[in-house]
């Protein structure tokens, strides 16, 4: 097999293992607050946590990869996803806990380094390998969510818990491969930090910071859901066997979006109509679930075509907007660190308010509001142009920088 072929086995295996353990959770929650007498709290930090490590550890991402080389850090990721997924299935509540935070720090960093994959060894297919990988990661998160209960019946919530650790195991081994020096003729390693390579500069550029607000946002969205919708649709009259159906419809529903969506965003300058059709659909179905939930199957089948266009479109702009693997890096270390953190408010924040608020009305009102600052983020990091480490103002994309030079030459004639 072919290094290039090695390669994008590796991107799917990784893409495999970056949504399964946390879409496989949350319809085992009952059966887990019951084996394990979990209580309120525990149960709404268990929804939490994951997003909340997924912020927490994805600072770290860019500095592994510079020190270790970008294959070795994801390989070393998935050794601890696979750990945690392993640590899960122990029958005690610390267990569960800790599991779980080192599943979210290996998910953490494989989230990072992702695009900056892609941006180093498919730069010309941006749009082709992002909407492959998003189409892989919505396929293992649908496959996870329908088929927890189904396994945790047969076999037991410890084995629908573990199972996650065994495409985890055989990711890191193909890592592994590429990761050994001469794999590919070269040691692959990210060279050392340069300018645009340190992420801490991408705190001065506003086009950064609307990138990072953009994927929180998204992200806050879509797992405060992936928490909470089983749920909401419960309370709404649906059995819940029917509730856990929605769930598992939401994120199948999106799957195609996954893939054509980054390939449009690609052959665009500049992707605001793609941002104002999906915060606008995402508005639509949202509001629909909480003025006319008898039409739950419709506003369901909407809200997952947005969030499964919103995610992706928010994944592909971090490797548009970015100049270089290094920076790409950079901007999704501290796009998923920001956006992450903001995203781990979500399912506790609305889990809190329905148990303030003793329903859902409220909540859902939250999610809708929430639909406007997307909007907006998404409006402002969709601009055409790249993100420039150090500087207030963004760097203007090739096609601004073509005319910016014939301008100067025109000047001196």
């Amino acid at each position: 097999m072919t290094t290039r072929l090695w390669l994008i086995t590796g991107l799917i295996l990784l893409a495999v293992n970056l949504r399964a353990a946390i879409t496989g959770t949350s319809p085992l929650i009952g059966d887990l607050r019951q084996a394990l007498a979990l209580s309120g709290t525990q149960v709404s930090m268990l929804a939490t946590l994951p997003v909340l490590c997924l912020g927490a550890f994805a600072w770290l991402a860019p500095r592994l990869a510079r020190r270790f080389g970008t294959q070795a850090a994801v390989c070393a990721a998935l050794w601890v996803l696979a750990l945690g997924a392993a640590v899960r299935a122990v029958p005690w509540p610390t267990a569960l806990f800790v599991g779980t935070v080192l599943s979210g720090a290996g998910i953490a960093v494989g989230n990072v380094l992702l695009p900056a994959l892609v941006k180093d060894h498919f730069s010309r297919r941006i749009g082709l390998f992002t909407g492959l990988t998003m189409t892989v990661m919505a396929v293992s998160g649908a496959l996870a969510a329908g088929a927890a209960v189904p396994l945790a019946d047969a076999t037991g919530w410890q084995f629908a818990l573990a199972v996650w650790a065994v495409p985890a195991v055989l990711a890191a081994g193909v890592w592994g491969l590429l990761a050994a020096p001469g794999a590919d003729g070269r040691h692959r390693r990210t060279p050392p930090a340069a300018p645009t390579s340190a992420g801490g500069s991408l705190l001065r550029c506003a086009l950064a910071w609307w990138v990072s607000a953009f994927l929180g946002l998204v992200s806050l969205m879509f797992y405060a859901l992936v928490a909470w919708l089983p749920q909401i649709m419960d309370a709404r009259g649906y059995t819940p066997g029917q509730a856990g159906l929605m769930m598992s419809v939401m994120l199948t529903v999106g799957i195609p979006l996954g893939f054509v969506v980054p390939l449009a965003a690609a052959r665009m300058r500049g992707q605001r109509l793609l941002v104002v059709a999906v915060t606008a659909t995402k508005l639509l179905s949202l509001a629909g679930l909480l003025l006319a939930p008898a039409f739950g199957w419709a506003w369901v089948c909407l809200l997952g075509a947005a969030t499964g266009s919103a995610f992706p479109l928010a994944m592909t702009l971090l490797g548009l907007r970015a100049d270089g693997p290094q920076t790409a890096a950079a901007l999704s270390g501290m796009a998923q660190t920001i956006g992450y953190l903001l995203a781990g408010l979500g399912p506790l924040a609305i889990g809190v308010l329905h148990d303030v608020t003793d329903g859902w009305r409220i909540p859902l009102a939250v999610l809708v509001a929430l639909v406007v600052p997307e909007a907006i983020a998404g409006l402002l990091a969709a601009r055409p142009g790249h993100v420039r480490p150090g500087s207030h103002r963004d760097a203007p994309s090739k096609h601004k920088r073509t005319a910016a030079r014939a301008d100067d030459r025109l000047v001196r004639l």
